[in-house]
């Protein structure tokens, strides 16, 4: 079994946009090939190339399925170095946009309906960033700007935990 990244593991075109069951069906496909219980009276190097494989299809199948980081890993596979710990440049809206953010997570903290608001906007925003990788990935190859546009979606997923972990009392 060879392959050179996560897509063509699972024999599926390098894009954002995916078919996630045809993704779920590709990895029990490859899962059930590699499956350790199948390589158990195979020799010792046998079985470990066996688990390193199925290790491997694990985390093609947990990174693909996941928008966020399906777009993270197209980006570094196409040479961009998303520098999350060290690149804070973004858009002057967008940090405009986070200060609103972060506000309202202070409120949300004690208000349930500030809670539910800023819910809803970090689920808006997910979906907005979601269609505009789709575009910028799939359509115009623009690794550049997705990796920016990626740096925030790490942000809104980084508010969106902090926000479930802060229920407001009642």
């Amino acid at each position: 079994m060879a392959a050179d990244d996560h897509f063509s593991l699972f024999g599926l075109p390098a894009q954002f946009d995916i078919d996630t069951q045809a993704l779920e069906q590709a990895w029990r496909r490859v899962a059930a090939q590699v499956h350790p219980d199948r390589y158990a009276t195979a020799s010792p190097a046998e079985r470990r190339v066996a688990m390193q494989w199925a290790a491997r299809a694990n985390e093609a199948y947990r990174q693909l399925r996941d928008p966020l980081l399906r777009a993270r890993y197209l980006c570094e596979q196409a040479g961009i170095d998303l520098q999350t710990e060290s690149n804070t440049a973004m858009d002057p809206a967008f940090l405009m946009q986070q200060l609103q953010w972060r506000e309202m997570l202070d409120d949300a903290r004690t208000d349930a309906a500030v809670h539910a608001a800023l819910q809803a906007e970090l689920n808006d925003a997910r979906q907005q960033m979601h269609a505009t990788l789709a575009m910028l990935l799939d359509e115009r190859r623009d690794y550049a700007a997705a990796g920016t546009k990626v740096r925030e979606w790490m942000f809104v997923d980084k508010l969106t935990r902090e926000l479930a972990a802060s229920r407001p009392p009642g």
